[in-house]
């Protein structure tokens, strides 16, 4: 008899009920919540190994304080970035040139806008990804594929190449952001440089093909979660870009796959995370590799990242096609992926979502 009392459980339904409030998953940690809500809960198989399988292994750490010093000490740099983008997909690095104060008021801007007054909030908030500069909401592929709901909340700017205007930002994180964005495209240029020389070519190859030209800026929250073996704060995905440089706090949760074992990313004070992305293992044919990636649910929190993506604005796509590059093919080591542009690979993996599948294997040869 008692089965009778029990809701049907519709996700769709769900899911909107949740993306109407305009709030959240903060809005849900606020009311106090004491358990995750079903559309959060992730499929029994994505929960196994949570835990490192390996933990004594760290994605590498480049010291860039060398780079413009002589030739010797960028090539010691270049072969170092080379076995990262080669062996790992991702790395560390110190010594980058943004300064420690801009990294900190960045984190903060994104911290005094996800705790802003939710009415404040709620003007930002859109779907309508391809008609706004800055947005706010929680999980983009909420009505998609994906089989759970991530635990976290997002805001969204196009930095370049048509940055915004002051007015289109909220005052909460106006500033650092302008300033943040700046000297991660300096940053840009230079790892663009440092990459294109790993490869044996001329540091402005990857430049000369327009990927630096697009920035897309991705501020997450994640805020603590009752139950977190229950959901995750991010599924495990690749990233639609040419290079993603990542600013993380201090709570932790970040894990790459690297041998079919996860690995954590540790924070490091003052470093800045740089994986390769999709756009760039197809360029490259494989040469360097876009690495799978997730971050864990946790009690603490909120937990503040940054994500700075190259190239990957399916808003302003570049109409540009993309294949491995010729100077990288040969009779012996052929292409292994179709041409693309920026827009159809992006409107595939938007209206794909974090499924757990990978987007790039679908335009192999």
């Amino acid at each position: 008899m008692e089965t009778k009392t029990l809701v049907e459980f519709d996700p769709y339904m769900e899911r909107k009920a949740f993306d109407e409030t305009k709030e959240g998953v903060k809005g849900l940690v606020d009311a106090k919540i004491t358990e995750v809500p079903r559309i959060f809960h992730v499929p029994k198989d994505s929960l196994t190994g949570k835990k490192p399988s390996v933990l004594d292994l760290e994605i590498p750490t480049i010291d860039f304080a060398c780079v413009h010093v002589d030739t010797a000490s960028r090539e010691a740099v270049v072969d170092k970035v080379k076995y990262a983008a080669e062996k790992w997909g991702f790395f560390q690095v110190i010594n980058h040139g943004v300064p420690l104060n801009v990294l900190a008021e960045i984190q903060e801007g994104v911290r005094r806008f996800h705790e802003e007054d939710p009415e404040v909030k709620k003007r930002y908030f859109s779907r309508d990804l391809a008609n706004k500069n800055f947005f706010y909401n929680s999980n983009f592929d909420l009505y998609g594929s994906s089989p759970s709901v991530n635990w976290r909340d997002t805001f969204a700017c196009y930095i370049a190449p048509d940055p915004p205007t002051p007015e289109e930002l909220p005052v909460t994180c106006r500033d650092a952001m302008f300033e943040y964005s700046k000297h991660v495209m300096s940053l840009g240029g230079l790892l663009f440089e440092l990459l294109s020389e790993a490869l044996g070519l001329e540091s402005e190859t990857l430049k000369s093909k327009e990927c630096l030209k697009n920035l897309l800026m991705i501020c997450h929250y994640y805020p603590p979660c009752p139950q977190p073996d229950l959901t995750l704060g991010t599924s495990k995905h690749s990233d639609n870009s040419f290079l993603t440089v990542l600013l993380q706090d201090n709570i932790g949760g970040l894990q790459i796959l690297h041998q079919d074992s996860w690995v954590d990313v540790g924070p490091l004070p003052g470093a800045l995370i740089i994986n390769i992305g999709d756009f760039l293992q197809l360029i490259t044919n494989d040469k360097f590799i876009s690495v799978e990636h997730r971050v864990l649910a946790n009690r603490q929190g909120p937990r503040i990242s940054v994500a700075s993506f190259f190239s990957s604005s399916n808003k302003r796509a570049n109409s540009t096609v993309y294949g491995p590059m010729k100077e990288l093919v040969s009779e012996e080591n052929p292409p292994k992926y179709r041409d693309i542009t920026i827009k159809e690979y992006s409107d595939g993996y938007t209206e794909k979502g974090l499924d757990g599948t990978s987007h790039l294997m679908n335009f192999r040869i």
